[in-house]
């Protein structure tokens, strides 16, 4: 298998240089250069497979030659034996054709240990094959962050700095990324929002001296071994409702478009997802795009979904280039016009054709209270704030007789100030997690500022110089 970039100015690559690279040096994102596709006979082989070894069968073809098999599903095995629930992806019933894709059983509780607990490994043993270093540079809205440091605190070969948003994450989330003690952690909490410390991150990748002289990689979903881990899940849930002989929709609260594009690419590999829809809190860029092609940039507002606090959805890039029929050029102009602009001239037949195919939806702070209220009184089901907006989005939006797996992306617990006001109480920690409040942090306070950021990052690559 072999990847391109979506902006056709870097060189093709496998994947395990995808991994390593994580953006592309011409700013673009790198995709497949051809959808793999399993055949009805290749997808009912599959069911009932338990998580780990369907999920190293679904990425394999992602992975190519770069890694043997056996490797790969040894270290799916690895990354999910320690997921709290057996099915590892449980789907729970909440109405005759709704369920409730948990997909928040692992380390930190949210859906991005799935694809960041397998990372971990996946570094792990193509730096140890490569006798290479790697510093890792994420932003974080709130679960990025804590999944990835638990994936890769205390790996010998690797650093990992994670920008998180000042005062714009739960504390919960927040205090599960400050208190991992490992001397190969640098948290730094940014003076702006996640819009800031994605830029930021960015920035770094485009300076390409500083790129090199760090050797950085990414955990973001901009690094497309994020999306092939995450593909597996829908491929159990919808196995699991009678795919590939049913078809199912899904509906995905999303804010960097990453997980409901896993989603897509499921599509494209020969499961009948037959709609796809993408459920937004007040900061509602896609919403707008679906509803109206006005894909345009405004100010982020905090919400009580913190995680979907942003304003430019990176992963849509690779939706668009695709749409445009993978014409890199047209597709690095429209997204350098954006930069420019802060508005996204999509043509209209090709906003008309990502219409078909996805549906967006908007809820506020006060509908999403009401939604976790709801879903408790009606199904006993506590549902956290970014899962309730999936859920609306499902019975709001819903096609008829499909069944909807609408993904629960993380656990209440994670966010207790907007439970207790939605239903009066506040969820037990784990008690893997009952001592989080008592933790102490570790963290670093920086301005919105690439020069500084970058010092902090060379300064703690070089701690032991």
């Amino acid at each position: 298998m072999r990847y391109v970039s979506t902006r056709g100015q870097a060189p093709e690559l496998d994947f395990a240089e995808v991994l390593l690279a994580g953006l592309a040096e011409d700013g673009g994102l790198y995709v497949p250069a051809s959808w793999p596709v399993f055949s009805a006979v290749e997808w009912r082989a599959l069911r009932g497979l338990p998580y780990a070894e369907l999920a190293a069968r679904v990425i394999a073809p992602f992975v190519g030659e770069a890694i043997p098999f056996a490797a790969l599903q040894a270290m799916c095995r690895r990354a999910y034996a320690g997921f709290s629930h057996p099915a590892v992806v449980p789907l729970v019933q909440l109405d005759s054709n709704l369920f409730a894709l948990e997909l928040f059983h692992g380390p930190t509780l949210a859906f991005k240990d799935l694809a960041l607990q397998l990372a971990g490994h996946l570094f792990e043993y193509v730096l140890a094959g490569r006798d290479q270093r790697v510093r890792i540079v994420g932003a974080t809205s709130g679960d990025t962050g804590s999944a990835a440091i638990a994936a890769m605190a205390g790996r010998r070969q690797i650093d990992i700095a994670i920008l998180h948003p000042a005062g714009k994450t739960s504390e919960v989330q927040r205090r599960q990324m400050t208190t991992v003690d490992a001397p190969n952690v640098l948290n730094i909490a940014v003076e702006g929002n996640f819009d800031d410390c994605q830029d930021l991150v960015k920035a770094m990748f485009a300076d390409t001296p500083f790129r090199r002289e760090m050797g950085l990689s990414a955990v973001n979903s901009i690094n497309w071994a994020r999306i092939a881990a995450q593909i597996p899940y829908y491929a159990a849930a919808a196995l699991a409702l009678g795919a590939p002989d049913r078809e199912v929709a899904v509906a995905v609260p999303t804010g960097n478009f990453g997980n409901v594009l896993a989603a897509w690419v499921a599509r494209q590999m020969g499961l009948p997802i037959g709609k796809f829809i993408v459920a937004s809190n007040r900061n509602d860029i896609l919403h707008r795009f679906l509803a109206r092609n006005d894909m345009s940039v405004r100010e982020v507002a905090p919400s009580h979904s913190p995680s979907m606090d942003i304003g430019v959805s990176s992963n849509f890039e690779r939706l668009l280039f695709a749409f445009l029929g993978r014409d890199a050029k047209l597709t690095s102009q429209t997204m350098q016009n954006f930069r420019t602009s802060g508005k996204m001239a999509v043509p209209e037949p090709v906003w008309r054709a990502v219409r078909r195919n996805f549906t967006g939806f908007t809820l506020s702070d006060s509908d999403t209270l009401a939604e976790i209220a709801r879903t408790w009184r009606e199904a006993g089901y506590l549902a956290d704030p970014h899962t309730a907006i999936g859920l609306a989005a499902a019975r709001a939006l819903a096609p008829i007789g499909l069944p909807v797996i609408a993904a629960a992306t993380a656990h209440p617990t994670k966010f207790p100030d907007a439970i207790e006001k939605a239903v009066g109480f506040r969820p037990a920690l784990p008690p893997a997690l009952a001592d989080l409040y008592e933790r102490s942090e570790k963290l670093v306070h920086a301005p919105n500022n690439i020069a500084h950021i970058e010092g902090l990052v060379r300064n703690f690559a070089n701690r032991n110089a």
